[in-house]
C-alpha cells in the first residue's frame, strides 16, 4: 500500500462542491454518534426510574453495515440530511458513518484495555469550526486523466491539479499500480487528493547494508549520527520557526489591531481581519512545508545509506511541557522523524531499533561504559570520570546508541514486534538516578570497593542492632 498526494486547484464551483462533500461526512459522523449514544442515555434514564435491566433498551450497534442502513432510511425525513442530501456523493456519507464506526471501536478496545497508547473517551461530535474538511471515496469515477493535469472524482468531475500526475499516471498505465480510494482534504489553505494505490515495489538496497548507526536527536544540532565504521556526523537544525518569529510578529500584531470575530457576542471578522490573517497563516503554512521538506529529505538519505538505525524511545509530549524548550522541541519535529524513519526503513527491509526510554545513553560513558549520577541538561561537554573521557554529549550518547544495535539483529526492532528481542535495562539502566556518595566521585555512580561495601554493611547492622535493643 501507497499514497500520493496532489495538490488540486479547484475553481469557485468545484471548491464549493468539495465543501459540500466534506460537510455531508462531518453530518454522517454527527448523526452517528447520536444515534449510537442516545440508546445509551436512554438506558441510563430509565435504570433510573427502577426498570429491570431486561425490559430495557436494548443496544444499538456501531457495526457500519447497520449504520449504513439506518441512515439510509432516515436521511429523507431527518431535518439534518432533509432537502440536500442528494447534492453529495453517497461516499460522503460512508465516510462520516465509517469514521464513527472506528471510533466507537477504539473507545471499546481503549476501555477493554485491548489498545495500546493514551486512553480514547467517547466519540463526541464534530463541530465545523474545527474539523479538517475531508471525503474518502472508494467507488465510481476514480481516474487521473492522460494530459497529467486532471483527476476525476465522483460527483466532482474533472478538477485541475497545480502539479504534474505523471508519477503516478505512469505506473498506472503499465499496470504497476491499481488505485483503492482517493481521500481529499483541506490544510494549510489548499485542497489535496490523496490516491491510495496497491503496487508492487521493488526493493531498494541501500549503500552500507552491513552498516549500523545511533542517532541522538536534539535541540542545539537536529541529529548527531555515530556509525560503525568510526564515523560521526552532525545533522544541523534548520530552525525553520525561529527563522520566521520577526514576521510572525509582525503580522500577529497587524491582525490583533483589526475587528476579529467575537463567539460571545456574535460579532462578525472584518475584512482587513480576514485579509491579515490570511497573510499570516501563510506564514505558518511556510513555515510546516519547509520543516517537513527537510524531515523527508534527512530521513532518505538516512534509510539509502544505512542497514540498521537505532533510535530513542523519546517522551516528547513530557518536553513540550518544559516552558523554555518546548518550541524547539516543536520545531525539530522529533516524533514526526521517528515515524519517518521506521516506515521507510521496512520498504527497504531494514531495521529500526528503538532503545528503552529509561536508557541513560547521555549519562553513560561509551569508552569504558561508566554511569554518572548525574549531568544536568546545561553541561553540552560529558567527562568521564573513570577513564577520563572528554566527548560532546550528543555524540557521546549517539555512539552508546549504536552499541546497542549488538543486542538487536533481527525484526525491525520496532516496539510491538514480536520478534524483536527488546533490550531491557541496557548497561543495568533503570528508571532511578544513582546517588553518589561523598568521597566516591572517583567510582562511577557512587559504587564503593568490596572492603568498603563490607564495613558499610556492617556498620548498618550495628545501628540497627541498636535501635531495637532493649532499654
Amino acid at each position: 500500500m501507497q499514497a500520493y498526494r496532489f495538490a488540486l486547484d479547484p475553481n469557485a464551483g468545484q471548491e464549493q462542491a468539495l465543501r459540500s462533500h466534506c460537510g455531508a461526512a462531518r453530518a454522517a459522523y454527527n448523526w452517528a454518534v447520536s444515534w449510537v449514544t442516545a440508546s445509551w442515555s436512554q438506558r441510563k434514564a430509565e435504570a433510573s426510574y427502577g426498570i429491570a435491566e431486561d425490559e430495557l433498551t436494548p443496544w444499538r450497534s456501531w457495526s457500519l453495515p447497520l449504520m449504513r442502513k439506518e441512515c439510509n432510511r432516515v436521511k429523507a425525513t431527518d431535518p439534518r440530511f432533509a432537502g440536500w442530501w442528494r447534492e453529495n456523493s453517497k461516499e460522503a456519507y460512508n465516510t462520516g458513518l465509517s469514521n464513527a464506526a472506528a471510533a466507537f471501536d477504539n473507545y471499546a478496545k481503549s476501555k477493554q484495555g485491548k489498545r495500546r497508547g493514551a486512553r480514547v473517551g467517547v466519540p463526541r461530535i464534530k463541530t465545523k469550526r474545527k474539523t479538517r474538511p475531508a471525503c474518502r471515496f472508494t467507488t465510481g469515477t476514480i481516474r487521473i486523466e492522460l494530459d497529467n493535469r486532471h483527476v476525476s472524482l465522483p460527483r466532482l468531475g474533472r478538477i485541475r491539479t497545480h502539479e504534474s500526475t505523471i508519477k503516478l499516471s505512469g505506473r498506472i498505465q503499465t499496470g504497476r499500480v491499481r488505485i483503492l480510494s482517493a481521500t481529499v482534504r483541506y490544510e494549510r489553505g489548499r485542497w489535496f487528493v490523496s490516491f491510495q494505490v496497491e503496487t508492487a515495489r521493488e526493493m531498494s538496497r541501500v549503500s552500507h547494508p552491513d552498516t549500523a548507526v545511533g542517532i541522538d536527536l536534539g535541540v542545539k544540532h537536529l541529529a548527531v549520527l555515530a556509525d560503525s565504521s568510526g564515523q560521526t556526523r552532525y545533522e544541523p537544525n534548520p530552525e525553520h520557526l525561529d527563522g520566521a518569529l520577526k514576521l510572525l510578529r509582525f503580522h500577529s500584531r497587524r491582525v490583533s489591531r483589526r475587528q476579529g470575530p467575537d463567539r460571545r457576542t456574535g460579532r462578525k471578522p472584518s475584512r482587513r481581519w480576514e485579509k491579515a490573517n490570511r497573510e499570516r497563516n501563510k506564514v505558518h503554512r511556510r513555515v510546516a512545508n519547509l520543516r517537513a521538506d527537510a524531515l523527508h529529505k534527512f530521513t532518505t538519505r538516512v534509510r539509502a545509506e544505512y542497514g540498521t538505525v537505532v533510535l530513542e524511545d523519546l517522551n516528547v509530549a513530557g518536553m513540550l511541557r518544559n516552558r523554555r524548550l518546548a518550541r524547539r522541541v516543536a520545531d525539530a519535529g522529533f516524533g514526526e522523524i521517528r515515524r519517518q524513519l521506521i516506515y521507510k526503513g521496512r520498504r527497504n527491509l531494514c531495521t529500526t531499533i528503538v532503545a528503552n526510554r529509561w536508557s541513560p545513553t547521555s549519562k553513560t560513558c561509551s569508552d569504558c561504559g561508566a554511569v554518572k549520577a548525574k549531568l544536568p541538561l546545561h553541561v553540552r561537554v560529558f567527562t568521564c570520570d573513570t577513564c577520563g573521557l572528554v566527548l560532546d554529549r550528543d555524540e557521546n550518547a549517539a555512539r552508546n546508541l549504536l552499541a546497542l544495535a549488538a543486542n538487536c539483529t533481527t525484526g525491525t526492532g520496532v516496539a510491538g514486534d514480536q520478534d524483536t528481542p527488546r533490550v531491557s535495562k541496557p548497561r543495568e539502566a533503570d528508571r532511578k538516578t544513582r546517588r553518589q556518595r561523598p568521597g566516591r566521585s572517583g567510582r562511577a555512580g557512587g559504587a564503593s570497593l568490596p572492603h568498603q561495601r563490607q564495613k558499610e554493611t556492617g556498620d548498618r547492622r550495628q545501628d540497627t542492632e541498636a535501635r531495637h535493643a532493649p532499654r
